[in-house]
């Protein structure tokens, strides 16, 4: 178990052994949604927050919250980081249902060979050609991280950002500056290493089987449809709806949200979306809505990431009770992304969970908070 793991299960522990050991009577909705939001109001008076956003949706429990901090307007759209790779996965799924690619099909039947030259070296031994499209969704294909990893020369994208601001990155140049300053970490198939490489490669791979840009494919195949009007792709496209500035995006105490560096968060990041549009989207793939119930049960086939939690293809699966006994027997489906946001469903409790702390601090608070609300909705529906 790595260190940050044992910092978010640590965290996981001390915030909600109490409420585990507190009585909790049944409560009608009301009550249930006035502790919930009570819960939230108590989280976004750290210092660090600025302004955040919370959805919780059960239609069993009678549960309906669209809660704000630091904006007026619940439907100002915000900077969801890492939550666009379940959508991406997403449009991978329904070209699969399609029948426009399989999920084990090699990359390079789809790739410029030029862009993926060399892509997996290991040891002088070149993997490249055994990579698949199941590899790079589940993280499983030993290709390094240019966000965080440590590269061989220079800095990671994480550093860039804010040393570059004002560089805009291409799709291609995103790959051959992960080709020319980090090392790949294991062979396709053998392990699991968390990489926006590989979402970048499944972007390029839905713009060669759609004729449409990243951006366009995910209007046309999922935002138009399920009237997802605030959704766009940060520096590429803009939402259907014309309305509203994103809501501005913290790392500690600096604003970030129009750094044009942001651009290189494509294809497994740069989503602008709301509380109510992540929402829309994470119900309807759910219930069978935007892919097969076949493609769901592949996209749900888990490669263990950490105690506790698994990684499915763009989902990640984190069960409670693993982390620690105490905790009650439930799960979260969805996707987590750097800046505190969240988009979750947990099956045992048919509740949504949607939104964000839009701030990078808060990448293991917000699954502290996210539990603390899990364990009060499951005691409450007792």
């Amino acid at each position: 178990m790595n260190k940050e793991t044992k910092r978010i299960l640590l965290g996981i522990i001390v915030a909600v052994t109490v409420i585990c050991y507190q009585p909790l009577k049944a409560e009608g909705p009301s009550k249930i949604e006035e502790k919930i939001i009570k819960t939230f109001n108590k989280e976004v008076g750290a210092e660090t927050i600025h302004n955040a956003f919370l959805s919780v949706r059960s239609k069993s429990n009678g549960i309906g919250i669209n809660e704000t901090y630091g904006v007026d307007d619940p439907t100002t759209p915000f900077y969801t980081a890492s939550l666009a790779k379940t959508f991406t996965a997403t449009l991978v799924g329904m070209l699969v249902d399609s029948k426009k690619i399989g999920f084990h099909d090699k990359i390079s039947k789809y790739l410029p060979g030029d862009l993926i030259a060399e892509l997996h070296i290991l040891d002088g031994v070149d993997h490249t050609s055994k990579l698949t499209v199941a590899h790079l969704l589940n993280h499983t294909s030993g290709l390094p991280d240019y966000f965080e990893d440590e590269p061989t020369q220079g800095a990671n994208m994480m550093t860039m950002l804010f040393t570059e601001p004002e560089r805009v990155w291409t799709p291609e140049e995103l790959i051959e500056y992960t080709k020319e300053n980090f090392k790949s970490k294991f062979a396709p198939g053998t392990a699991f290493h968390y990489t926006d490489t590989e979402y970048v490669l499944l972007a390029l791979i839905i713009e060669k089987l759609t004729g449409l840009s990243y951006a366009q494919a995910l209007s046309e195949y999922i935002f138009q449809p399920l009237g997802m009007k605030a959704s766009y792709i940060n520096l590429h496209s803009k939402p259907s709806d014309g309305i509203a500035v994103m809501a501005p995006l913290y790392a500690e105490e600096a604003e970030i949200s129009t750094l044009k560096s942001l651009s290189a968060d494509w294809g497994g990041g740069g989503l602008v979306s709301t509380s109510e549009d992540l929402y829309r989207f994470m119900s309807a793939l759910v219930e069978g809505e935007l892919v097969t119930e076949a493609t769901w049960e592949e996209m749900n086939q888990y490669t263990p990431e950490s105690k506790g939690t698994y990684y499915g293809y763009g989902l990640r699966k984190w069960n409670l009770k693993e982390l620690f006994p105490i905790l009650p027997d439930v799960t979260l489906i969805g996707h987590s992304g750097s800046t505190g946001s969240f988009m979750y469903y947990s099956p045992e409790l048919d509740t949504y969970f949607t939104g964000t702390f839009n701030q990078t601090t808060m990448i293991r608070d917000h699954i502290k908070f996210l539990v603390k609300l899990m364990v009060m909705i499951k005691k409450n529906s007792k």
